[in-house]
């Protein structure tokens, strides 16, 4: 059966093979969603495998003070799901933990997940995946999907003395909330989205902040209001609102943000440059401070931080830029280069994640004994961030050199697991055992990334965690119309059936 013959009739898989057994990877955004299609589609036998003891991927890890999405709330949800509750235009991460675990119990997610269950490796041998835990569980299965996102391996610099801090010190994926920040001397390493977030939550709260900054960011003013109780009232009365509200939204974000990321000369870029030079030179009236925290290189080269009063806070008495580097961390706080100790009682690391991770560091072995560290040892990549060559039955969503800089990912993500799920099809439906892309078809899509990604903003001077070792974007470079219209159906040239 061809796959538009396939499509036709509908998809599922075929009724003369028993139905197969599916292993779903992380019980974040992604793996919600991936046990709510499965079950949707009738396929009744997976498990969702979850290191931790609850759900929500990166909105369980990040509590820290002022977490927020920088996607607009009626973006950031899932198209089957919408939430009429929002409090503001982007969500507190707290909300989004509970709207993720309110969408888990709805659809009766929970009996499907395994918790506490860390994998430790998968081994794909006589036609299936095989799975091993870090406490001893086993299970096999035809295919696997990868939901493990991006953004919960936590980086921690490469300081002199870092073990050393007398004081309390952690990253902001592992907020310790027992510490008060009551008048205390805070310092944070770090001048990114997260920081910027903990900087305007804690400022008036502590005693003296001191903000250690490498490379100042662009920042990008915008409001984040309460959501008016008269239009939460609409959109429960009638939800066909909320979807002219997400459809505005995504249109916008489309047109006015996404595509001009990836054409670095495009008009809105300069537009956007000129809205962020404007925001700092309205707001910061010291004209060395601003100095310090005007970037050299062009806006958006770096994820644009969303704040509306970030220049404001860190022009409190008690907020100090430091923008000496750091030379080690002493048992009394930070010395930098200049000489300087800046003495601190708590040092949050706000340093961000190990974004090339994915998989890693379950030990994944494919055919004939091929391992994904030795595949990836240079780089991680992944046919259309989904396959990998030599791994069949093996899809990951939000994979390598996906869209995760300028789209919301949940979309990435449904129309992702689509894709997935036509693959899956396509496979019972020429009664294959295995699916996988092939060499050529990976190595071809590559070739074209790293191309386009030579027209894209994030190419333009700066460093950022979307250059990889050679300082090609590890993301998707084209717009989200091609993101769209590859996910539309595969092309199953591109794919090895056995």
């Amino acid at each position: 059966m061809t796959l538009a013959k396939l499509l036709t009739h509908g998809g599922g898989y075929t009724m003369s093979k028993a139905a197969p057994r599916f292993i779903v990877i992380g019980a974040g955004m992604a793996g919600i969603l991936s046990a709510i299609k499965l079950r949707e589609r009738g396929f009744d036998d997976f498990t969702v495998y979850e290191k931790a003891d609850r759900l929500g991927g990166t909105w369980r890890e990040n509590t820290y003070p002022g977490v927020a999405c920088d996607v607009p709330s009626h973006l950031y949800r899932y198209s089957f799901a919408p939430n009429a509750e929002w409090s503001r235009v982007f969500s507190p991460g707290g909300e989004i933990l509970a709207y993720l675990e309110d969408v888990a119990r709805h659809h009766d997610v929970l009996r499907s997940i395994e918790f506490g269950a860390e994998i430790s490796s998968l081994e794909f041998r006589d036609g299936r995946w095989h799975l091993s835990t870090t406490d001893g569980r086993r299970d096999e299965a035809d295919f696997v999907i990868a939901a493990t996102g991006v953004l919960h391996h936590p980086k921690y610099p490469d300081i002199e003395g870092l073990d050393t801090f007398g004081g309390t010190m952690f990253h902001t994926a592992r907020w310790n909330h027992d510490v008060s920040l009551e008048a205390k001397r805070v310092g944070i390493i770090g001048t990114g989205s997260t920081a910027v977030q903990v900087v305007t939550a804690i400022v008036d709260t502590v005693g003296e902040l001191h903000l250690f900054q490498r490379t100042p960011q662009w920042v990008l003013p915008m409001e984040n209001t309460p959501i008016d109780e008269t239009d939460k009232e609409r959109y429960r009365a009638d939800p066909s609102t909320m979807a002219e509200v997400k459809n505005a939204l995504a249109q916008s974000f489309e047109n006015n943000f996404a595509s001009a990321v990836v054409d670095k000369n495009s008009p809105t870029l300069v537009m956007l440059e000129q809205t962020c030079r404007a925001n700092i030179e309205n707001h910061v009236s010291d004209p060395v401070l601003r100095a310090k925290l005007t970037p050299d290189y062009r806006a958006a080269c770096k994820r644009l931080i969303i704040a509306s009063d970030f220049y404001e806070k860190i022009q409190r008495p008690n907020a100090h830029l430091i923008t000496e580097g750091i030379e080690a961390i002493e048992p009394g706080g930070v010395r930098t280069r200049d000489g300087e100790l800046h003495e601190l009682d708590v040092l949050v690391l706000a340093t961000g994640f190990r974004v090339d991770q994915f998989l890693r560091p379950i030990r994944v072995t494919g055919r004939d004994g091929i391992a994904l560290d030795d595949v990836w040892a240079k780089r991680p990549s992944a046919y259309l961030a989904i396959s990998i060559p030599e791994f069949p039955n093996l899809f990951m969503l939000n994979g390598p050199n996906g869209p995760v800089g300028n789209f919301s990912l949940i979309d990435v993500a449904e129309l992702q697991f689509n894709y997935i799920m036509q693959l899956v099809d396509a496979a019972q439906a020429e009664s294959s055992r295995e699916i996988c892309a092939t060499h050529e078809a990976a190595e071809r899509f590559e070739v074209d990334r790293t191309e386009a990604a030579q027209n894209t903003v994030w190419v333009t001077g700066c460093r950022s965690w979307y250059l990889d070792d050679r300082g090609v974007p590890a993301a998707w470079p084209w717009g989200f119309d091609r993101f769209r219209s590859e996910m539309a159906a595969p092309k199953l040239g591109d794919y090895e059936l056995v």
